[in-house]
């Protein structure tokens, strides 16, 4: 059947954005900073021959951006999809007076995902919810269209959920992967015919790489998590305090 075999996905997060910029009215629609565009340029040199024929990003400016900026080295890569079901998770509205205070609500957020009802900060979309949708729109993705190696851009919390999909612990798992800035992971999608219905299925998927960094693959200088780094605070590796204190 056309579709079925071995796929890869090259899983993407958005490059480094400033959430604090005076000129940013709405956390949705920040770009990237120049900081975020040399490590999306880093990314386009690491990924510069591969024949992406299918490409995706969340239609959040932060994700178009990176996608065009890796595309720009492949003369021959299709028009990028928009795919809103891959956007970040929503997080309702939550007043912070500062960014140490921010962060640290932000922090280890993505341990307790497994647990009843448990939401993405108060008011926010619950785990549950977001897995559904956010893996629902990959299925769509693999089983909708025809293609062999697809690059996809989105955000922390969805490549985290994705990457729980791909191995099996769903959100149980997903406070251990961590995705750093402009960061590229590498799954490898079986497809075969579905059981039932006709159509295509999702048999399997290997995670081949997760987390690379083309601009600091051994990470040297990466000792802080993304989210210390967006925000410029260090929390040394002691679980912060919902009032940016640590305990």
């Amino acid at each position: 059947m056309d579709g079925a075999g071995r796929r890869r996905i090259y899983l993407m997060r958005h490059g480094h954005v400033d959430y604090f910029d005076p000129e940013a009215t709405d956390p949705r629609q920040v770009i990237l900073t120049e900081q975020g565009r040399k490590q999306a340029q880093a990314a386009r040199d690491a990924l510069r021959h591969v024949p992406f024929d299918m490409v995706a990003h969340s239609g959040l400016p932060r994700t178009r951006e990176t996608a065009e900026i890796v595309l720009a080295a492949n003369a021959d890569a299709p028009e990028p999809l928009s795919e809103p079901g891959i956007e970040e998770l929503k997080s309702g509205r939550l007043v912070a007076d500062t960014r140490e205070e921010l962060a640290a609500r932000l922090a280890f957020c993505f341990d307790a995902a497994a647990e009843p009802e448990s939401r993405f900060l108060p008011d926010g979309e619950t785990f549950a919810a977001a897995e559904k949708r956010i893996v629902a729109a990959m299925e769509k993705l693999i089983v909708d269209r025809v293609w062999r190696t697809a690059l996809i851009v989105a955000h922390e919390g969805v490549n985290r959920i994705l990457l729980g999909w791909a191995s099996r612990g769903g959100l149980a798992t997903i406070g251990a992967f961590e995705q750093d800035l402009a960061c590229v992971n590498v799954i490898d999608i079986d497809v075969t015919p579905a059981e039932t219905g006709g159509g295509l299925q999702v048999e399997r998927a290997i995670l081949k790489a997760v987390n690379v960094t083309p601009y600091d693959y051994v990470k040297s200088g990466l000792p802080r998590t993304s989210l210390e780094h967006l925000f410029g605070v260090d929390f040394g590796g002691t679980r912060p305090a919902a009032g940016g204190g640590s305990r």
